[in-house]
């Protein structure tokens, strides 16, 4: 036990990833190619994504919604931890990204698990509502930018069921959530999200420093 949380330094990391985490090579090279693009800082971490896939398999999940795509590292993983009839609906806008993503969801065999939907989240997240969808997915993975983060959060504690959890990304946004002179609308919406979750009694909560800070919301 301990009465805090360890700090990793690289070697550590290097440490953790050699031994408490098992990338497959497909997954690799993708992580590799999304690492050479100008906006690789979008991409989640190995153990992040290592972490909710065992998390998936735990609740049994089928359905998936990923608010975030960039170039579909985490939805490899997430398709990679469902059942093959599971699904997972992947919401983002760009075409440029996702079609990395794509390469490697074919290669994996799991392109028929991947709903990519190519529009603005809250307008395929409403439709899913209207749809009939409330209370249907299993899990909720939040990740986009991050002034929409209230409104994705909404939406998703509609679509996911009671028992179904949603996980919020980038809540320790790199330190800068507690540098009051950080006064940027990424930062101050984050920090606004961080202090309603805090209160909002519908959903059980843990906030785990892993990556960027990941939140997980339990929905009672």
């Amino acid at each position: 036990m301990s009465t805090g949380t360890l700090g990793l330094d690289e070697d550590l990391r290097a440490y953790l990833l050699e031994y408490g985490v098992r990338e497959p090579d497909i997954m690799r090279r993708l992580r590799e190619e999304s690492d050479r693009l100008p906006m690789a800082q979008m991409r989640s971490s190995v153990e992040q994504v290592n972490a909710l896939g065992l998390l998936l398999k735990s609740i049994g999940a089928r359905t998936v919604i990923e608010v975030g795509v960039f170039t579909g590292y985490a939805t490899l993983g997430f398709a990679r931890a469902l059942p093959l009839d599971g699904t997972v609906h992947a919401l983002d806008i760009s075409k440029e990204w996702t079609d990395i993503g794509k390469k490697y969801w074919d290669e994996a065999g799991v392109s028929d698990q991947i709903n990519l939907i190519l529009s603005p989240a809250t307008d395929t997240l409403e439709a899913m509502i209207k749809n009939g969808d409330a209370d249907s997915a299993d899990f909720a993975f939040i990740d986009a930018d991050k002034s929409g983060y209230a409104a994705y959060f909404e939406a998703c504690l509609t679509l996911v069921r009671p028992g179904g959890l949603i996980a919020i990304d980038n809540v320790l946004w790199s330190g800068r959530v507690i540098d009051q002179s950080d006064q940027e609308e990424s930062t101050q919406a984050i920090r606004a999200f961080n202090k309603a979750l805090y209160k909002d009694s519908r959903v059980d909560l843990a906030m785990l420093p892993i990556g960027d800070g990941l939140t997980l919301a339990y929905k009672k």
